[in-house]
């Protein structure tokens, strides 16, 4: 069994990641700007797995990749509030910090494989540059089978192919499964996953997140899971932050949350997703007086 080192940098006895009065202002045109996120407190422990959902524009996905430092580099994108990774404050971090953040502390996976796969460059090599310095092989067989080990656990049976393979010469599931491999590659204290089966029809997904959790299980790392869909965060989380309008508004934990709502919006959101038992032909929406009423609600968690 792999297991990972999950060296603490930061302060003893801190969260792994810790976010307090976390506010995104992004550009929207020449003159233009809008607050993205705002406010947002959210914890993540060791070993513990979140989900953070929302509806498409809630800021869920900025919220991901504040925590990963993936924003865009632009002095028209304001960063304020906390963000402490072991206890280690990023917020105004200098680039060089937020690298050895993506490393070694955090492991991310995205919706489109083919946006951070480099077309120009075998699987294997891409693993291989994944993996710690720290551990690399010097011995080039060894090398290769720890490459051949992680497309394995990442649900890849013919993992010696794959690693000679180019992104386009394999199919989207098995992209995704790729972008698995390298985010634990790197033995990560932290699984950042952004929707990472959205693009992906239903049988496929399924495949793919029994092999995302199957992976977190092995490694004992922990897992944020940032998604729309209730369904997979249920199956996933054990807490589960609710996103809307930039601001988390319910959190608790996952059963709970999903089993009885207190937000309005999140009873609303639960009422939109489709069971295979409804007899209704026709799907809810959430009504715009209702959103309205949302936006002037004072969120209740954190």
């Amino acid at each position: 069994m792999t297991t990972s080192a999950h060296e603490s940098t930061g302060t003893p006895g801190h969260p792994l990641v810790e976010v307090t009065g976390l506010n995104v202002v992004l550009p929207t045109g020449e003159r233009s700007e809008v607050e993205a996120v705002s406010n947002v407190n959210l914890v993540i422990h060791d070993g513990e797995r979140v989900g953070l959902v929302g509806e498409s524009g809630s800021g869920k996905s900025v919220t991901g990749r504040s925590i990963a430092g993936l924003l865009p580099t632009s002095p028209n994108v304001r960063v304020t509030g906390s963000i402490r990774i072991r206890g280690k404050e990023m917020v105004g971090a200098p680039a060089r910090d937020w690298e050895e953040v993506r490393r070694r502390t955090v492991g991310m996976i995205f919706q489109d494989p083919l946006t951070f796969l480099n077309p120009t460059m075998r699987i294997g090599r891409q693993v291989a540059e994944s993996i710690p310095p720290s551990r690399h092989h010097k011995d080039r067989s060894a090398r290769e089978q720890a490459v051949h080990r992680f497309l394995s656990q990442a649900g890849l049976p013919d993992a010696e192919h794959v690693a000679a393979s180019f992104p386009h010469e394999l199919s989207g599931g098995m992209r995704q499964r790729v972008l698995i491999a390298i985010a634990i590659a790197k033995l990560p204290s932290l699984v950042l996953a952004d929707e990472p089966t959205t693009a992906l029809d239903a049988t496929v997904q399924q495949h793919v997140l029994r092999t995302l959790d199957e992976s977190v299980a092995e490694l004992g790392t922990s897992l944020m899971l940032i998604s729309h869909d209730l369904a997979v965060v249920a199956g996933m989380t054990d807490r589960v932050y609710v996103m809307y309008g930039g601001r988390i508004v319910e959190e608790g934990p996952t059963e709970r949350v999903l089993a009885e709502p207190q937000h309005a919006y999140t009873q609303a959101l639960l009422r939109s997703v489709r069971s295979l038992t409804d007899d209704d032909t026709e799907l809810y929406s959430i009504p715009l007086a209702l959103r309205r009423q949302f936006s002037e609600e004072v969120p209740s968690a954190t």
